[in-house]
């Protein structure tokens, strides 16, 4: 047979010119990918004893492949302040480890959110994830109604306020605001949300997240109409390895996230198979990260849900392996 499928187009190559130019264009695994690489992890602050030391295992398998930073999130309307404040604080006693810390707008006051902006600095925490984030589900009367006198109704508002406070506080904090390739769920138009955020970004953020996504050409071509519309701040793609495909289903309807119909058929009934399932994931992963590297992409931030392994096993074949002088970060909680 003289037919071969091209993993990153979607299109069928036939005839031997064009399989040798498709090889001839794909370096991995001949020549793997090697420098320049930076990676950051995100994690969700634990709710249970189990969930800590999940944590701590996690930590202590990635801290070893010293990431730009990592970050621990922020539930609706503040609701994990308390459990987000002591996982942030734990990781930043870790010395050798850059920590970010989550911080919503909506649902707090203005008050509040500078309070929790000096609790960060008083730990050594100087990079903050501004979000404007949503209002909790079940909303008791310590949350502020969006639209309240004394709050801010928005991320550019949150990422203003933020850098307001550094200039007062003779201090220096990093911005990361949230970027949606594939367009919020609440935005009026793919323009708006663009306008939206260069916005936070000349309101003084430093660098955008994207949203999760698994149609890398939606990413390549969401950055091309970013770079024309002027945003010239880093925007690193947001990397979530399948370690459930029902829940990231699930997850990405709620998102906005479309999931291609060839991943549908890729990890149909795996999730009944444990020992094959992450297998398929890492390699999906990886191969969603090495076509983004051949496009100049050289940052990558993973959605690890708490749980190490598929996220090693792509930073490994992105060339990202522990460093010697990383060796004992992991463990030096």
């Amino acid at each position: 047979m003289n037919e071969s499928s091209d993993l990153s187009t979607g299109n069928l190559a036939t005839g031997a010119d064009d399989v040798s130019a498709r090889l001839a264009r794909r370096p991995w695994p001949t020549v793997p990918i090697r420098g320049g690489i930076d990676v950051s992890f995100e994690f969700f602050p634990p709710a249970t004893p189990a969930g800590t030391e999940a944590l701590a295992r996690c930590i202590e398998r990635l801290a070893p492949l010293s990431p730009k930073f990592v970050s621990v999130t922020y539930g609706a309307g503040g609701t994990t302040q308390a459990t987000t404040h002591a996982a942030v604080t734990d990781l930043a006693s870790i010395p050798g480890l850059s920590v970010a810390g989550h911080l919503t707008c909506v649902g707090s006051t203005t008050g509040k959110i500078a309070e929790v902006i000096d609790n960060y600095l008083a730990i050594g925490v100087h990079h903050i994830v501004a979000l404007r984030g949503d209002m909790p589900a079940h909303a008791d009367a310590t949350v502020v109604p969006p639209g309240a006198s004394d709050s801010y109704t928005s991320a550019v508002e949150l990422v203003a306020a933020i850098r307001r406070h550094a200039d007062d506080a003779d201090t220096d904090i990093e911005i990361s605001v949230a970027a949606y390739p594939e367009v919020h769920p609440k935005a009026a138009s793919a323009q708006a949300d663009l306008d939206n955020l260069k916005a936070k970004i000349d309101a003084g953020a430093t660098r955008a997240i994207t949203q999760f996504f698994y149609d890398t050409d939606v990413f390549l071509r969401f950055l091309e109409r970013a770079r024309n519309a002027g945003i010239e701040a880093p925007i690193v793609p947001g990397i979530m390895p399948v370690s459930n495909f029902a829940g990231v289903s699930r997850f990405a309807a709620r998102c906005g996230t479309s999931i291609p119909d060839w991943m549908h058929d890729l990890f149909a009934d795996l999730d009944e198979m444990p020992e094959i399932q992450p297998l398929v994931a890492a390699t999906v992963a990886a191969e969603q990260c090495r076509r983004l590297a051949e496009h100049g992409v050289r940052d990558f931030h993973f959605y690890t849900m708490n749980r190490a392994e598929l996220t090693v096993a792509t930073c490994r074949i992105l060339g990202v392996r522990p460093q010697p002088s990383a060796a004992a970060v992991g463990k030096a909680s």
